[in-house]
């Protein structure tokens, strides 16, 4: 009922853990079988280890929360020295998230990931280009072509590029990408945001500003997840703000195929399975009998 086969992988449901919200599985697995789940996105990695920003990293806001953790991950060879068999035995789709400085880190995190036993790479361009200043990837289709077309020269597995909602034109980007080889989308990542401590009379992060995640942003991911899938050929995954079932199916009315599910995980450690549930009792209660049959029926 909730199967779906995408890139030659079998996702059980089409609940995915995003990243940076549920490590490398093992807490979580604790928890509950983790393996219920369509799959799983790991931390950001990069290619060489980072120990992320100094300062506060996360805030609560209203309707949800500001993160300035700064990629912190203990980079691409420990992971698939330490983590990924770990991960395999979870019986789960594994979907490598990919972040960068340049692009040349980029295309050699990409041939490590490509080599390894991930299931899917899912390239992070909302990144700041260290080469240019700072100005992240994921801001300008031209740029983000760049990236795309380098790292699709060195990747066989299927590459799914994530989007920032920062772009300057979403659906642009998105199509831009697919030129470029991009075998999946998926929107979107946190939007820039920032807080301000009014006792201290400075911003709350070093580095002012912070990406905002949650149900807040949900209104808007859903609708650029519609505008997407209208425009590009390829599979859509939707997240932005998935908190229960009902948000996942909206998502998925809107147009994407698969859906993953992050700060969620923080407020109600048992979401992912939850909503899992929930899909699976609405498709039998509305008398659906596939969850491809309201796919971008919106």
């Amino acid at each position: 009922m909730l199967e779906i086969t995408l890139w030659g992988k079998k996702f059980k449901n089409p609940v995915i853990a995003a990243s940076g919200t549920f490590g490398f599985g093992r807490e979580y697995n604790e928890l509950y079988d983790v393996s219920v789940l369509g799959g799983i996105a790991t931390k950001g990695l990069t290619l060489k280890k980072r120990e992320g920003n100094e300062g506060e990293r996360c805030y609560e806001t209203a309707g949800g929360m500001l993160n300035s953790v700064g990629l912190q991950n203990p980079g691409i060879d420990y992971f698939i020295e330490n983590e990924l068999t770990f991960m395999k035995s979870l019986n789960t789709v594994i979907i490598a998230n990919l972040s960068g400085g340049s692009i040349e880190e980029y295309v050699k995190g990409a041939e490590k990931l490509d080599k390894s036993d991930v299931d899917i790479i899912e390239l992070n361009i909302s990144c700041p280009n260290v080469k240019e200043g700072g100005m992240n990837f994921g801001i300008k289709s031209k740029v983000a072509r760049e990236v795309v077309r380098e790292v699709r020269k060195v990747v066989e597995k299927p590459l799914v590029v994530k989007l920032s909602p920062n772009a300057e034109d979403i659906v642009d980007m998105a199509v831009s990408c697919v030129e470029e080889g991009a075998d999946g989308i998926s929107l979107v990542n946190t939007f820039k945001a920032m807080a301000i401590d009014i006792y201290k009379r400075k911003p709350v992060f070093k580095n002012v500003f912070a990406g905002l995640s949650g149900p807040s942003i949900k209104p808007i991911a859903l609708r650029m997840v519609y505008e997407v899938s209208k425009a590009v050929d390829v599979p859509v995954i939707g997240l932005g703000g998935i908190r229960d079932y009902k948000d996942a199916i909206e998502f998925m009315m809107a147009g994407a195929s698969l859906v993953q599910v992050g700060t969620a995980n923080f407020i109600n450690p048992f979401a992912c399975i939850e909503i899992v549930k929930g899909m699976e009792n609405f498709l039998k209660v509305q008398g659906i009998n596939s969850i491809g049959e309201i796919i971008g029926i919106v």
